[in-house]
């Protein structure tokens, strides 16, 4: 490995958006699809392990000393004693997926009237044959869940959340799949279904009234949010609510003006907010592809992009090296310069740099750069001074793999040769290996690496596969 003297080594400290992990997978279903996602789920989240049950007796006597989720449909819901479940499992999430037409497409209040039993989950998912098929849902379902577990009980964690605020379980169901995909482990999903369940997450009181000014400190989760995704219509107390929408954009805007908002509606109304908001046509065919291209650009996980007055992109910034080449064009004197320092101004208040900063692994320098509201050159010039000793630092801090230290993509090859699958499987549950890569500069290697879990010798030679691939086109291209 690369030889570099002690004391110039830093350690580098992966992200950790959700350090509970869920131990444990409960279903009890009488759905077949949804029984034999075992498979999938020990695909997809590695780090828990599944028990099929096949009686409500089980699931009412069933302890873990451990975070838990429990997956029931609406046969298995209505004979289980939830309250007996929740005393025996305080860490623990009830899940129902449904399949009841009614309940995948109405609010929470009409649900429980109809269908009482469906009051007793955290969380209402809908499945099919189709777009929503278990496959899909169950292990999106699961790690909602272990997001939500997380919100509850680490809420002042540094963390990015994507707030979604969508009172029918179907559409949420349908795209949930598709944003994990995107973010990976870099951001967790709070999913509201009412008015007062979006104000608790953002300002910590579900009363509009409670609210303090803008710039003050809250209990909520506002100053986490990475974004938006909301509808135009969902309940406000009992009662759906056409203001609602309006209302919390209103407060979002107000109090937190660096969320992007998106508006995933066809209602005429949506186009009211087109200046300020990205509409979404929901249901649309390729409105999902929209979504993630929308994400990837705006959210900080994808390139960091410089934008002019009209919304045409001046710079697609890949890693922090460009970023730093960027920044000093506002540095030119003259018209030119000015330009770049109002547009790096306005991103500056909106969180952009540190956000971006954040979703790409370079933690402290985020912190660092977040509180700042300077302007002009005096903002560049703390932004590059902030940024180069950041570069400075690639070089010698490596990716701490078991007694091995790793500073180079060669080094990483060779040390994943050598190492047990053991250490390669939590690697790869925490994103540590996709962290490092990305701290790095090499953000498309990265992206290839994230989704990859899976276990076994395979899940060695699909992560080594990547890296052999890349260290070829780094080397075509240098």
């Amino acid at each position: 490995m690369t030889d570099i003297p002690a004391d110039r080594v830093d350690r580098f400290i992966p992200r950790s958006i959700n350090p509970i992990k869920v131990g444990r997978v409960v279903i009890f279903s009488a759905e077949k699809r949804i029984r034999e996602t075992t498979t999938i789920l020990a695909e997809n989240i590695p780090w828990t392990s599944v028990d099929l049950v096949s009686d409500p007796q089980s699931v009412n006597d069933y302890r873990a000393e451990m975070p838990i989720v429990f997956i029931l449909d609406d046969t298995a819901l209505p004979l289980v004693d939830i309250e007996t479940v929740r005393s025996n499992n305080p860490d623990s999430v009830i899940v129902l997926v449904t399949a009841n037409t009614f309940l995948q497409s109405s609010a929470p209040q009409p649900a429980r009237e109809r269908y009482p039993y469906s009051a007793q989950a955290d969380l209402v998912f809908a499945y099919d044959s189709d777009t929503c098929a278990p496959a899909l849902i169950i292990p999106a379902a699961v790690r909602a869940a272990e997001d939500l577990i997380n919100i509850r009980q680490s809420g002042r964690i540094r963390r990015f959340v994507f707030l979604v605020v969508d009172d029918e379980p179907r559409w949420v169901s349908q795209f949930l799949p598709v944003l994990y995909s995107i973010i990976g482990q870099r951001a967790a999903v709070m999913i509201a279904r009412t008015y007062e369940e979006s104000l608790k997450f953002l300002f910590g009181t579900g009363d509009e009234d409670l609210i303090e000014d803008p710039g003050s400190e809250t209990t909520g989760q506002g100053k986490d949010t990475v974004i938006l995704i909301t509808d135009l219509i969902f309940p406000r107390g009992d009662e759906l609510d056409s203001d609602t929408g309006p209302d919390l954009i209103r407060l979002v805007t107000r109090h937190f003006p660096r969320i992007p908002i998106v508006i995933a509606s066809k209602a005429d109304e949506a186009e009211a907010f087109r200046s300020d908001c990205h509409i979404l046509p929901k249901g649309d065919p390729g409105s999902l592809v929209e979504l993630r291209e929308y994400i990837l650009d705006h959210a900080g996980i994808g390139d960091f992009l410089v934008l002019d007055e009209h919304g045409g992109v001046l710079f697609r910034i890949t890693n922090i090296h460009e970023m730093y080449n960027v920044l000093c064009f506002a540095e030119w004197e003259g018209p030119e310069g000015k330009k770049f320092r109002d547009i790096f101004e306005a991103y500056g208040q909106r969180d952009a740099f540190s956000t971006w900063l954040y979703m790409h692994s370079y933690r402290e320098l985020g912190d660092i750069i977040r509180p700042d509201r300077s302007q002009g050159l005096q903002l560049i010039s703390f932004l590059k001074e902030h940024i180069e000793k950041e570069i400075q630092k690639l070089d010698t801090t490596p990716l701490i793999i078991g007694t091995e230290h790793v500073f180079t993509l060669h080094d990483l090859l060779a040390t994943l040769k050598s190492v047990s699958q053991e250490v390669i499987q939590n690697l790869a549950d925490n994103d540590v290996i996709s962290s490092w890569l990305d701290w790095q500069g090499y953000s498309l290697l990265a992206e290839e690496v994230r989704p990859i879990h899976g276990s076994g010798e395979n899940q060695r030679e699909t992560i080594m596969n990547a890296i052999e691939r890349r260290i070829h086109d780094y080397r075509i291209e240098g």
